[in-house]
C-alpha cells in the first residue's frame, strides 16, 4: 500500500511538478525585477544629485569668469580715467601706470593693457608724424585705411612691451569687422564692451588660437559735448583667460567650454577637457562686458552605474540566483515525489499490460503456426516434404521474431527483414541479389507478415526461379510512397522461363491472401516470362501496444 501521507503531500505539490523549470525562473525573474527597480531608483536619485551638483558647478564657473572680466574692466576703467584727465600720456607714464596695475601683464588672464586713439582717417599722417617725433620712428598705421572708413583706431601703447605685443603696435583695430563692432558698441553705451571671437595679431601664426578683446572708451568733453578720445583695451587669449578663471573654482574635473554668442564649432573660444568620459551636460548664457557668452560644462562619468548601484546589482543578482536555486530544489523534490507516485500507481497496470501482451503474442504466434502447418499439410506430398516446408516457414517466422526481440518488440527495419530472409541464399552469392531503399521501421505484426512474404518469394526463387542459375538476379527495392505507406518491389531476371502455375500453391496463397489480409493491401504478383515480379505495400505505423513496453516499462524492469 502506498503511504497516504506521501500521496497527500505529492498531490499538494502537483503544481510544482507541472512547471519544474517555470517556477524557479519566475522566482528569479521577480527577484531580478526587484533588484532592477532598486537600481533604477538609486540611479535616478544619483542623476538628480549630480544634476544639482552640476548646476552648482556651473554657477561657480560662470561667477569665476565674470569675476575675471570685472577685474580686468576695473583696470581698464582706471586707464580710461588716466587718459581722460590728461591731454597727452607719454610712453614712460603709460608704462609706469601699466606696471602698477598689472605687473608683468599676466594678471587676470590678459596679455596686457593698451591705448588706441580714435582719429579721423585724414588725420593719420599727423598722428604718425607726432609719434615718430616722440621716439617712435617706425610708427606707421597698418593696414592702411581706405578713404571711406571714416575713423581709425591704431594701437599706440601696449604694455608690457613683450615681443608679441610690440608686433601689434600701429595696427588699426578699426579696420577689422569684429573689433570695429565692439568699439562702436562701446561708444554707443559709453562703457566696457567685449568683442566677439577674433584671432589676435599676436597669434597670426597660430590661426587655431582664439581670442577676444575688451574695450573701454575714453570720454572727454569738447565743445559742450562728450566725445570719444580713444580706447583703453586688453587683449585675451581665450584659453589663458579660462585657465586664469579656473583658479577661482574648485572642481577641476569638470569639462568646460566657452562659446561666443551661441554653441557651434566655429564659435568655440576655449575649452578645458577632462581625462575621463563626459557625462551630463549643462549650459548657461552669461554677460561678459555687454557681450553674450555661452558657458557649457560636462560632468565626468564615473561609470555606467554608480558604486551603490553596482553593489546593489551584485547582491541583488546573487540573491536572485539563490532564490532560483532554492526554488529548483523544491520543484525537483516535488518532481521526484511525483515520479515515485507514478511508478507505484502504474505497477499494477503495467503487469496487467504485460500479461495481456504476452497472451496476445502467444495466441498470434500459435495461430500463425497452426495456419502454416494446416496449409503446408494440404499441399505436401509426404511427411518429409511436410517437415521440410514447415521447418523452413517456421524458421522464417523465427527470424522475424529475432529482429523484433532485438528492439524489444518495438519495431523492425524493413531492410533487416529482407536481409534476414535472404541470408540463407546470400552465402557466397551476394552478387545475385541487389537491394536498396531508405530506413523504414515497421510495427511487429506488419514485420512478421512481410517476413513470411519475402520468405515465400525467396523459396520460390531458390526452387524454380532466378536463384537456380548462375546468371539469375533478384532486384529488391523499397520506398516511401506516403508518410504512412511503403512499397516493396521484387523482380527476378536471368532465371528459367516462367509460366503461371496451373494450380495455386501454398506460397501464393500465403502471399496473396494471408499477407494481403494482414497488411490490409492488395498484392500484385506476376509470373512474367523473364521472372517473377511482385509489388506489395506495407503500412508504416507504430503499434500502441508495444509503445508502452518501449518507454517506462523498460526503465521499470531495468530498475
Amino acid at each position: 500500500m502506498i503511504d497516504q501521507a506521501l500521496l497527500d503531500r505529492v498531490h499538494k505539490q502537483a503544481w510544482f511538478y507541472r512547471y519544474p523549470r517555470g517556477w524557479p525562473f519566475l522566482l528569479f525573474l521577480l527577484a531580478s525585477i526587484t533588484t532592477a527597480v532598486s537600481v533604477m531608483a538609486i540611479e535616478r536619485a544619483d542623476r538628480q544629485t549630480r544634476q544639482v551638483e552640476l548646476d552648482r558647478n556651473l554657477t561657480e564657473i560662470a561667477s569665476a569668469l565674470q569675476r575675471r572680466v570685472t577685474e580686468n574692466i576695473a583696470l581698464l576703467r582706471a586707464g580710461s580715467a588716466l587718459f581722460a584727465t590728461q591731454e597727452t600720456v607719454s610712453p614712460e607714464q603709460f608704462a609706469e601706470f601699466a606696471d602698477d596695475l598689472q605687473g608683468d601683464g599676466t594678471l587676470y588672464g590678459s596679455l596686457g593693457i593698451g591705448w588706441a586713439p580714435l582719429v579721423p582717417v585724414d588725420q593719420i599722417p599727423t598722428l604718425e608724424a607726432a609719434l615718430q617725433k616722440d621716439r617712435q620712428e617706425d610708427f606707421i598705421v597698418w593696414p592702411r585705411p581706405s578713404g571711406d572708413q571714416g575713423y581709425a583706431a591704431p594701437i599706440v601703447y601696449l604694455e608690457p612691451r613683450s615681443q608679441d605685443n610690440r608686433r601689434v603696435v600701429a595696427y588699426d583695430m578699426f579696420s577689422e569687422r569684429v573689433r570695429r563692432s565692439a568699439m562702436e558698441n562701446a561708444m554707443r553705451l559709453g562703457g566696457p564692451v567685449a568683442s566677439g571671437k577674433v584671432r589676435l595679431i599676436q597669434d597670426r601664426n597660430a590661426p587655431e588660437v582664439a581670442g577676444f578683446l575688451i574695450y573701454m572708451p575714453v570720454m572727454v568733453a569738447r565743445g559742450g559735448q562728450r566725445q570719444v578720445k580713444g580706447f583703453v583695451y586688453s587683449p585675451f587669449r581665450a584659453a589663458s583667460f579660462l585657465d586664469s578663471a579656473s583658479e577661482l573654482y574648485r572642481n577641476s574635473r569638470i569639462e568646460v567650454a566657452i562659446y561666443d554668442d551661441h554653441v557651434a564649432p566655429d564659435t568655440l573660444l576655449a575649452e578645458r577637457q577632462a581625462e575621463e568620459l563626459t557625462g551630463p551636460t549643462m549650459e548657461r548664457r552669461i554677460d561678459v562686458g555687454n557681450h553674450s557668452w555661452v558657458v557649457q560644462i560636462s560632468d565626468t562619468k564615473g561609470g555606467v552605474l554608480s558604486p551603490l548601484s553596482r553593489i546593489t546589482l551584485f547582491f541583488g543578482m546573487l540573491a536572485s540566483l539563490m532564490v532560483m536555486a532554492i526554488g529548483r530544489l523544491i520543484t525537483r523534490r516535488a518532481a521526484e515525489d511525483r515520479r515515485v507516485l507514478e511508478w507505484l500507481t502504474s505497477q499494477a497496470s503495467i503487469r496487467d499490460s504485460l500479461t495481456r501482451e504476452l497472451n496476445h503474442r502467444v495466441k498470434n504466434t500459435l495461430a500463425n503456426v497452426l495456419s502454416i502447418a494446416a496449409l503446408t499439410r494440404r499441399r505436401s506430398k509426404d511427411i518429409d516434404d511436410f517437415t521440410e516446408s514447415l521447418t523452413a516457414r517456421l524458421r522464417a517466422l523465427s527470424a522475424t521474431h529475432d529482429l523484433l526481440s532485438q528492439s524489444d518488440w518495438g519495431n523492425a527495419a524493413l531492410g533487416d527483414i529482407v536481409r534476414s530472409e535472404l541470408a540463407p541464399y546470400l552465402d557466397g552469392n551476394e552478387g545475385h541479389v541487389e537491394m536498396s531503399g531508405p530506413d523504414i521501421k515497421l510495427a511487429p505484426n506488419d514485420a512478421m507478415s512481410l517476413g513470411l512474404a519475402i520468405h515465400e518469394l525467396a523459396t520460390n526463387a531458390a526452387k524454380y526461379g532466378a536463384l537456380t542459375t548462375v546468371e539469375g538476379r533478384i532486384h529488391i527495392f523499397w520506398s516511401l510512397v506516403s508518410p504512412d505507406c511503403a512499397e516493396i518491389h521484387w523482380r527476378e531476371e536471368g532465371g528459367p522461363t516462367v509460366s503461371e502455375p496451373a494450380k495455386r500453391g501454398f506460397g501464393r496463397d500465403l502471399i496473396e491472401k494471408i499477407v494481403a489480409h494482414e497488411l490490409k493491401s492488395n498484392v500484385d504478383l506476376k509470373f512474367n516470362p523473364g521472372g517473377v515480379e511482385c509489388r506489395l505495400k506495407v503500412p508504416v505505423r507504430t503499434s500502441r501496444e508495444f509503445a508502452l513496453r518501449g518507454g517506462k516499462l523498460r526503465k521499470m524492469l531495468a530498475g
